[in-house]
């Protein structure tokens, strides 16, 4: 399976981007999440969301001004960043779930996409 993850880009801080992602072979998973990995960093849990409903979850870092949502019509999932901070510079990776449960452990996730460039300047 093939995720695709698009979007990302250079942007100055107070700036807006949206990261997209779809599975290139149409199929759907049941929960969608979306990491990221700074420079010299951990991959770290960004948002989560389910296909068939329900309250996303994002972590501290990005609450308030990351948006997580899905488009059934285009099989795609996006993340809205507004407000980018200099601390959001990352790689930022799409990632799927065959399981039902959110979750916001990398290890919990069964297919990841190939990651887009997130740079934001100060």
């Amino acid at each position: 399976v093939q995720l695709q993850a698009s979007g990302g880009g250079l942007v100055q801080a107070g700036g807006s981007l949206r990261l997209s992602c779809t599975a290139a072979s149409g199929r759907t998973f049941n929960v969608m999440g979306w990491f990221r990995q700074g420079p010299g960093k951990e991959r770290e849990f960004v948002a989560t969301i389910s296909w068939s409903g329900g309250s996303p979850v994002y972590a501290e870092s990005v609450k308030g001004r990351f948006t997580i949502s899905r488009d059934h019509t285009k099989n795609t999932v996006y993340l809205q960043m507004n407000s980018l901070k200099p601390e959001d510079t990352a790689v930022y990776y799409c990632a799927a779930r065959r399981a039902t449960v959110l979750a916001s452990t990398r290890f919990q996730y069964d297919y990841w996409g190939q990651g887009t460039q997130v740079t934001v300047s100060s």
